[in-house]
Parts: C-alpha cells; sequence; structure tokens
C-alpha cells in the first residue's frame, strides 16, 4: 500500500470509529499525514484495519516495524521514535474514566532496514512492559491505539518520566505529553503514523481490531 492510500484509509476509519473527532483529536492533529507505516504483528498475524484478534493472542508483546520516514530531508539520518500502545476506553466505552490506559511505552525505535530486527523492540528501550489489552467480561469492545512518534534528538526519557509500572498507576495517562510537554505540539515531535483497532468480549463486524477473551 502507497503512503497516501494508507493516509486515505486511516483518515477513514479514524472518523468511522469515532476516534477523530474523539478522543484521539488530541493526539491526532487534523492536518496529520504519515511519514511512513508501522507495521504491527501479534505472531503471524498482522494488525490492520479491520482484522479481528482474540484476548489470547495479545498475550505477548506484537512485532513493530516500519520503513524510515518518506521525505528523507524531514527526518534525521539517526531519527529515533518512540511507540505507544493505548486504551482510550479503560474501564469501559460507556464509562472511559481512567483513559489513556497506558499498555506499552518504547523509546529509541530506529527505522527497519532489510529483514529489520528479530526482536519486538527494533533494537528500542522498553520505559513501559508491555501488558496486553484485557477488557472486563461485561464491557464493551475497546479500542486502542498504536501511535509512532519522532523523538528529539536532545530528548533523553526514563521509565519514570512517562509513569511507573504498577497497574493502578497505568491509568489517566496523557499520550501527547512527556515530561509535562506537549509532545504533539512541538518541531521533532510529529506523529509519523498510528494504528488502530478494537478488543473486547464481542467481535463486532465493523472496520476494526477485535479481540475476544478465550
Amino acid at each position: 500500500m502507497s503512503l497516501a492510500d494508507h493516509a486515505s484509509a486511516l483518515t477513514s476509519s479514524l472518523v468511522h470509529a469515532n476516534l477523530v473527532p474523539g478522543p484521539a483529536a488530541a493526539l491526532v492533529p487534523a492536518s496529520f499525514k504519515p511519514t511512513t507505516i508501522v507495521a504491527v504483528s501479534f505472531g503471524d498475524k498482522a494488525v490492520d484495519l479491520g482484522t479481528f484478534f482474540r484476548a489470547g493472542e495479545c498475550k505477548q508483546a506484537p512485532q513493530i516495524s516500519f520503513p524510515p520516514e518518506a521525505d528523507a530531508a524531514n527526518a534525521p539520518a539517526n531519527a529515533s521514535y518512540i511507540f505507544i500502545l493505548t486504551d482510550p476506553d479503560a474501564p469501559t466505552p460507556d464509562d472511559p474514566k481512567f483513559a489513556f490506559w497506558r499498555h506499552w511505552v518504547i523509546s529509541g525505535l530506529k527505522p527497519s532496514v532489510g529483514e529489520g530486527k528479530d526482536d519486538e523492540t527494533q533494537g528500542g528501550k522498553t520505559l513501559t512492559e508491555y501488558l496486553g489489552p484485557g477488557p472486563k467480561d461485561d464491557s464493551k469492545p475497546h479500542r486502542y491505539l498504536f501511535l509512532l512518534y519522532r523523538k528529539p534528538s536532545s530528548l533523553t526519557l526514563s521509565k519514570t518520566d512517562v509513569g511507573v509500572e504498577e497497574f493502578v498507576q497505568r491509568c489517566s495517562f496523557k499520550p501527547a505529553e512527556v515530561r509535562g510537554e506537549a509532545w504533539t505540539a512541538s518541531p521533532g515531535r510529529e506523529l509519523d503514523d498510528l494504528r488502530w483497532g478494537r478488543l473486547g468480549r464481542v467481535t463486532l463486524s465493523c472496520q476494526a481490531l477485535s479481540s475476544v477473551p478465550m
């Protein structure tokens, strides 16, 4: 898929899912155009708009890869990236009082060249350990966002900059902010690509990534 086709499909799906406009509007600017295409897969099954998963398929961290940005002049040769997996529907879509839930944060990711790396973190540093999605049995399906940001070269992040690992401390995460700074508002902190999907107890017939607990 070309970058232009990817951008069009992504924009349409976010509108269809009521994410933009909606809870992801602060993370995805109206002028957003992806500059690369992130590939995310759980085992041999790729995450794409419309893919359905069971919760059991998401217990282990997915593989991540992406090529260098299409506009080489816009991204430094040594650019690195931050990847975030977050849930805007915690604890339930009808009462998202704990949004955004922080499931996974990796810093220092590098673009894939050729076959890329074998590990899921693509050589990056894990700031928040992976916690697989687990919607409550009585919850409607949750929407999940897989976000990729280019990291400013001068910014060094630690685990405490994004939050501690304890389960209850993962709630009310602000993906658009790191260390109190507006992450999406400054040069060098652009959103480069994202994936999204639904994971929940009931599989829905919609353009989404869904999960049914086993």
